[in-house]
């Protein structure tokens, strides 16, 4: 059984405050992008182990810390008499780039468990398992675009927005540079006085522009300039809206019509597609 695993661009991305756990409140916007995917093949076997191997993009973390073997040992530990699985993961989503490739990958994993084994879980069962594992994983069980809060598990859908999305040009940069989470949050400061992003993206996609930010990008900006660089050639580009997804460190733009990016971006990842 294989199962697409797609990635997803962040419109608008707020950190409010610091929590007592060390992980951070959030707002956030999170929109599926079904064009990138990486494919999760899964295999059911009788002995209660799991085997990772990987193919596509260089996979370079040992099979224990990969999210998909996480996955398979959260859904494991809730329904202890499931067997194994052999799992054969195809990277395309690059690393290191806010897309949350590694977090979808999980949930496919998740999901393809759920039919495998007969388990019949629901989307809020789903999200709940991925929660214990990571923050982005939970957005993964929804096909529709979702505002993420607490930590990024707690999500209210925004169903307006996907009918705003339709006919939008999608481009997405990424450069050799990789951004690490725990180094992106370094430098942000919280601040919990913002206004909803639900109001701001009910506003014509031309105004989010000068009202719809990521507060990663001024700290991920001053470490990586190029960044700042690509943003704006985007703009000159006839771009409607920029602006980099999650924690970076990948660059998005929105456009009428598609961007002519020929011979911008030589030796980046460059994705670009149309929402349907």
């Amino acid at each position: 059984m294989i199962y697409a695993a797609p990635c997803k661009i962040n419109l608008g991305l707020n950190i409010l405050r610091r929590r007592p756990d060390g992980y951070h409140d959030i707002e956030t916007v999170m929109v599926a992008v079904p064009s990138l995917c990486d494919a999760v093949e899964l295999v059911p076997r009788p002995e209660g182990v799991v085997e990772l191997t990987t193919g596509g993009l260089t996979v370079d973390s040992p099979p224990e810390k990969n999210l998909v073997v996480k996955a398979y040992n959260a859904v494991k530990k809730h329904y202890p008499t499931i067997g194994g699985a052999r799992i054969h993961l195809h990277k395309v989503v690059p690393f290191g780039a806010g897309l949350g490739g590694g977090s979808s990958d999980a949930m496919a994993v998740i999901r393809a468990l759920s039919v495998c084994y007969s388990l019949s879980l629901s989307c809020e069962e789903m999200a709940a398992i991925g929660a214990t594992i990571g923050s982005d994983i939970p957005f993964f069980a929804c096909d529709e675009p979702m505002l993420c809060t607490g930590r990024g598990e707690v999500m209210t859908p925004v169903p307006t927005l996907k009918e705003k999305l339709s006919g939008l040009c999608l481009t997405i940069v990424k450069p050799n540079e990789g951004v690490s989470t725990a180094e992106a949050y370094a430098g942000v400061t919280p601040c919990d006085s913002r206004e909803s992003l639900v109001g701001i993206l009910s506003q014509p996609v031309e105004k989010w522009r000068d009202m719809l930010a990521n507060d990663f990008e001024a700290s991920v900006f001053d470490r990586l300039p190029l960044l700042a660089q690509i943003k704006e050639s985007l703009y000159q580009r006839g771009a409607l809206y920029v602006s980099m997804s999650g924690s970076g460190s990948a660059i998005f733009a929105l456009s009428r019509t598609p961007l002519v990016t020929d011979g911008l971006f030589e030796g980046m990842f460059v994705h670009g597609s149309v929402f349907e």
